[in-house]
């Protein structure tokens, strides 16, 4: 997921580049949002294994 938002965000640039604000601002508000998606995946995941390595051990 973290790749797609950074693909998404290269996409916002070049099209920012070429003047198309329009779609980079779509476009940068989709890698934002996959972003803070992939953050909060990746802090339930860290929790479940922070609680299921205390009850293993």
């Amino acid at each position: 997921m973290l790749r797609l938002a950074l693909f998404f965000f290269v996409v916002s640039l070049v099209a920012a580049l070429f003047g198309f604000t329009g779609i980079s601002a779509a476009t940068a508000g989709i890698a934002k949002i996959l972003f803070f998606l992939c953050i909060v995946g990746f802090l339930i995941f860290l929790f479940i294994g922070i609680m299921i390595g205390s009850a293993l051990w």
